[in-house]
């Protein structure tokens, strides 16, 4: 699939940490409890950190508990939906529609949010970009 922003792997490799490539450019993921946002009540926008798109507002950002996290809807378009079916499990993974980077899954057991889904994401691969006022 054609990207937006797209660069090599060498570019990728350069331009993101060790960590941040295993996540963004290789679909891993960080340990649980771990992620500089889990816990972030900061207001503002969450933007992919390979690439700088808005990904999330920070008003649709819940405490699910699940220890990556979590979000009941992406801005209009940003993102990708992938059918995973690695690890033995069924997933729809989530991925920057800008440049194809790995963010997380999405699952449809956000009870109680307005969409019913949970935007599992990994820290690593956003950026909170703070609202002012």
């Amino acid at each position: 699939m054609a990207y937006e922003v797209e660069k090599s792997d060498a570019e990728w490799r350069s331009q993101l940490s060790a960590d941040e490539y295993a996540v963004l450019r290789q679909a891993g993921t960080e340990r649980a409890f771990t992620g500089t946002y889990t816990d972030t009540e900061t207001v503002g926008v969450y933007r992919c950190k390979a690439c700088s798109t808005t990904l999330f507002e920070s008003d649709t950002k819940f405490h699910s508990g699940c220890g990556w996290p979590s979000f009941y809807q992406p801005v209009t378009d940003t993102v990708e939906y992938i059918e995973d079916n690695s690890h033995g499990m069924r997933r729809v993974e989530v991925r920057c529609a800008t440049c194809g980077s790995h963010l997380g899954h999405v699952f449809p057991d956000g009870y109680g949010t307005p969409t019913g889904d949970r935007y599992c994401i990994n820290s690593i691969a956003l950026t909170l970009e703070p609202r002012e006022g």
